[in-house]
């Protein structure tokens, strides 16, 4: 079979949607190397991440060549590039489809925030990302989703037959699937030495990080072990900053001043306490299934996508409730027993439902079904 991806985001895109894209033809090569896989992007980042997608036998990377570049031709040329190319099914790996496609295709929907958390999004943006998705939820023969979540929303906003739609959960970076615990950020060695707990994600008002904050000043004083945050943002990081001042709180609050990459993400993981990780709205939650394969025990939300991530021996909190979400970190916090059991329980809960072979095979049962 010849698969044809929209890789644009695979070449120029180094967190979630660049990841997603890299994961996925990371899968499909591995269990799948009889397939050819077209990767269609209108220019490439040329780097360390990018040049083994290069080189893959079963991979083939196409560009532009006429007159139409950049978001142009990804547009409006790919549909007569995937032709040419005698492709038999597109991807498109990040909500959108190019026009005028005459092949069967397929589009993984990943979120729909914009609509979900409107505020978080300037007009314009909600805009064009609503005629993308709608354009892509029409057009595709199948729709993929990241989870069961997700799919409710894609039928709540597109009004897209259920049928036409398969949850495939998203890949996890081969290294949680191996015994490397990943190194420790330099910048982070000395915090990183003692007791700690972490974030994962980036800063804004979705993701709740303020909530977490709070819920740290109600915890026990001889509990009250500091928060490692990876992540950036922006008005919302600075509120988060702005209260820890106000509190006297910067002692307890550590913002990593680098990126980690990933593995120093995989050393943090397996070595904190637990990651805490109270979202309002998640299209899947990867930091969640990263923790779990890290032997990582996990507080996170029991709302959207985040139940079906964390699975049934997580502790799951009402985002909303600060007490709550304080009262489930004491927990792990005080009880070695439990952390210990609800971290192996959390392991097999990620191994069983988002292994990469179970995932490889879901993806092609979707492909195989438009041949």
């Amino acid at each position: 079979m010849k698969i044809a991806f929209d890789a644009k985001r695979l070449f120029n895109n180094f967190t979630g949607l660049g990841n997603h894209s890299r994961t996925t033809v990371d899968i499909l090569t591995q269990f799948y190397p009889e397939n050819e896989y077209l990767l269609y992007t209108p220019k490439i980042k040329h780097n360390a991440v990018t040049a083994p997608y290069l080189d893959l036998s079963s991979c083939h990377t196409v560009m532009p060549h006429g007159l139409l570049r950049g978001s142009a031709w990804r547009t409006f040329g790919l549909a007569s590039a995937v032709k040419k190319d005698c492709a038999d099914i597109f991807h498109g790996l990040s909500n959108e489809l190019p026009a005028r496609l005459e092949i069967p295709s397929v589009v993984t929907i990943h979120d729909v925030a914009f609509k979900t958390f409107p505020d978080m999004y300037h007009a314009p943006d909600r805009f064009t990302y609503n005629l993308k998705w709608r354009h892509a939820c029409k057009r595709a023969d199948r729709i993929i989703a990241i989870s069961e979540s997700t799919r409710q929303d894609i039928i709540r906003f597109y009004d897209v037959d259920p049928s036409r739609i398969d949850v495939v959960y998203q890949p996890v970076n081969s290294i949680y699937y191996t015994n490397d615990k990943g190194r420790c950020p330099k910048g982070l060695t000395q915090y990183a030495a003692n007791p700690y707990m972490l974030y994962v994600g980036s800063i804004n008002s979705r993701k709740n990080l303020l909530g977490i904050v709070k819920a740290m000043e109600l915890l026990p004083k001889d509990i009250q072990i500091p928060l490692i945050v990876i992540g950036n943002g922006r008005e919302y990081k600075q509120k988060v900053l702005d209260y820890i001042a106000e509190h006297k709180l910067e002692d307890r609050i550590i913002f990593s001043p680098d990126k980690v990459g990933t593995e120093g993400l995989r050393y943090l993981y397996s070595n904190a306490r637990l990651l805490v990780y109270p979202s309002f709205y998640e299209g899947f939650g990867l930091p969640v299934v990263e923790a779990l394969l890290s032997n990582c025990p996990v507080v996170t939300s029991n709302v959207s996508s985040l139940p079906e991530a964390a699975g049934p021996d997580s502790l799951l909190v009402d985002p909303g409730s600060v007490q709550d979400i304080a009262d489930k970190m004491n927990m792990l916090l005080t009880d070695n027993t439990l952390r210990q059991s609800i971290a192996e329980k959390g392991y097999r809960y990620a191994t069983d439902n988002f292994s990469p072979k179970v995932l490889a095979d879901r993806l092609m049962e979707v492909y195989n079904k438009l041949v």
